[in-house]
């Protein structure tokens, strides 16, 4: 799955083509820390919006920052082969940023893409996305699907 992993620039040259051949481009991110049933409905969902589906993955610097010193449990380059070899992801680029702005306003994207714990207008790059003429789409979370949650049943079954 590593021709999926992409430089930020090597994926701009690529996006770039894809565009001009007539395809739709979509963009989520996200820290994809434990890949559960949740992420893989949301990215199948996510593809159906477009002909490419593009997820830029928090970095472990930027996981940090967001969700504390514990996390990520799972590596960068780990995170990104897993998510890589999901036939729903096209393709993958790792972001240090603690969001995706930069990135998206790089890529430019059509459709931006977040799940339900997102307002459309707290998006961050949604913005950028809606100016250019493109969309922001929130997907509904799947319900009892979360990364934490999962940690939080690990951590019980432990302390037994």
């Amino acid at each position: 799955m590593e021709g999926k992993i992409r430089t930020r620039e090597e994926l701009k040259k690529e996006i770039d083509a894809l565009r001009r051949a007539g395809k739709k481009i979509v963009f989520t991110n996200g820290c994809f820390d434990l890949l559960h049933w949740g992420h893989t409905t949301y990215l199948r969902e996510a593809k159906k919006l477009g002909d490419v589906l593009v997820l830029g993955l928090n970095s472990d610097a930027s996981v940090r920052a967001i969700k504390g010193d514990k996390r990520p449990l799972t590596p960068e380059r780990e995170r990104a082969e897993v998510m890589a070899s999901l036939e729903s992801v096209d393709f993958v680029t790792v972001f240090g940023e603690e969001t995706p702005r930069e990135l998206i306003e790089y890529l430019r994207p059509d459709i931006l893409v977040k799940g339900g714990d997102w307002a459309p207008g707290a998006v961050a790059g949604g913005d950028s996305v809606r100016k250019r003429g493109g969309e922001v789409v929130i997907i509904p979370l799947v319900e009892n699907s979360s990364t934490s949650r999962i940690i939080e049943k690990i951590l019980k079954i432990h302390e037994k």
